[in-house]
């Protein structure tokens, strides 16, 4: 088999180093970008913030109380997907095939390249063309996999670039901590350190046995990727993904609040959807059919979210400017577009802590117990239109009430 060559590329507190292109005075100080309220949370932060032991997804009132020096900023998402997009289209231009995992990070396979030019020195030259051209700061990592390649743009913040070359991927993870191993959480890190297991090295001589025996199949997987022991391809990206529901009335309708029941439900699905995938949409689009089949659509551009309470009002918004009251409804649609990789990210800047751990909660129970495990009481009416119901499932476990 062929040896691979896989860089991954990271651009460095991406939000904050956009920032600091609009605004020169915040170069080399303490940065908070998320959230301005107490209750708001960290969606970024600079270096500087970072050695107060700030980092994204901490309640801001803590990192102020961290950091009270810093500046909080509370972004524009819009104009970091501009600069997502100008990187993005260079790397479109360099390379045959690349991932774009999220906003900010990429990977290519440059398999087979050393023949002709050296994979190396052309990460290297793209790297230096993204930063003449847009001033973002960005590091790399290339390796034979990547899962190594993600650790060693890690290791190689900040604007730096790492090679590791076949043979020393095991030696250069041997003495990072195993929080560096990608799908190692918090849980998953709680669990080995109460087996006494604080660097890779230490997984690296564990029977894999064991590492199943303590946490299942994902042991197997971990144990894999200490080794630096990782197949996965690089998955070319496409940015004409979206995700979408409809559904046909038995019975044509002209019932008003079960149309919006329906509405929300089908918003709330694919709301989870999104957050299960770790994608942003930046895209909302409705679309309704007459009982004379005649069907409109109408669609609206938002900042990206995952968010329920952000992507509801806006599905609403667009029913109400469509929707005439004259006539019979056979079918409605919702479509999210625009879709990017978006981490835990629901929304950047607007969420609270006490929401975000919302979301994660009814989440997990609709993980392991289906899609309609949690539902709004305002998407509970979407079950009285019978079977044009737009999900299977038993009756809901729980009612959450959101806070809009």
């Amino acid at each position: 088999m062929r040896e691979r060559s896989i860089m991954h590329m990271d651009l460095d507190t991406f939000f904050v180093s956009v920032e600091r292109l609009q605004d020169s005075r915040l170069n080399n100080k303490p940065i908070l970008i998320g959230g301005t309220t107490d209750r708001g949370v960290v969606a970024s932060c600079s270096y500087e913030a970072r050695r107060f032991g700030i980092h994204a997804g901490m309640p801001m009132k803590m990192a102020r109380n961290l950091c009270p020096e810093a500046t909080i900023i509370r972004g524009n998402s819009m104009n970091y997907l501009k600069y997502s997009d100008m990187v993005t289209e260079i790397v479109r231009e360099a390379v045959p095939v690349f991932e774009k995992s999220s906003i900010d990070e990429f990977y290519t396979d440059l398999t087979g390249m050393d023949r002709f030019y050296g994979c190396y020195k052309f990460a290297g030259e793209l790297r230096t063309r993204i930063i003449k051209e847009t001033g973002l700061p960005i590091s790399l990592g290339l390796s034979t996999s990547k899962t190594v390649s993600k650790v060693a743009t890690g290791e190689a913040k900040p604007n730096n670039q790492i090679q590791i070359t076949r043979g020393q991927e095991q030696s250069f993870l041997a003495p990072l901590s195993i929080r560096k191993i990608p799908m190692v959480g918090e849980k998953t890190y709680q669990t080995l350190r109460n087996l006494g297991v604080k660097i890779v090295q230490t997984i690296q001589e564990m029977p894999p046995e064991l590492m199943e025996n303590v946490l299942g199949q994902n042991g197997i997987v971990i144990w894999k990727k200490s080794r630096g022991d990782d197949e996965s391809a690089v998955v070319p990206y496409s940015e004409r993904k979206s995700i979408s529901t409809e559904r046909t009335f038995d019975r044509d309708t002209i019932d008003v609040d079960k149309l919006r029941g329906i509405l929300i439900a089908i918003a709330e699905n694919l709301a989870f959807q999104l957050r299960r995938g770790n994608k942003l949409t930046a895209c909302v689009t409705m679309k309704i059919r007459y009982a004379d089949f005649n069907t409109h659509s109408q669609q609206m551009k938002i900042p990206y979210t995952a968010a329920d309470h952000h992507l509801i009002p806006k599905v609403l918004e667009l029913f109400e400017k469509l929707y005439n009251r004259r006539l019979l409804v056979r079918l409605v649609g919702v479509r999210f577009s625009h879709l990017v990789g978006g981490g835990y990210q629901i929304n950047l800047f607007d969420d609270s802590e006490e929401r975000i751990r919302l979301y994660e909660a009814m989440d997990k129970m609709r993980i392991r117990y289906g899609d309609r495990a949690v539902v709004s009481a305002a998407g509970m009416s979407a079950r009285s239109i019978g079977r044009s119901n737009p999900f299977d499932g038993g009756p809901p476990l729980l009612l959450a009430n959101r806070r809009q």
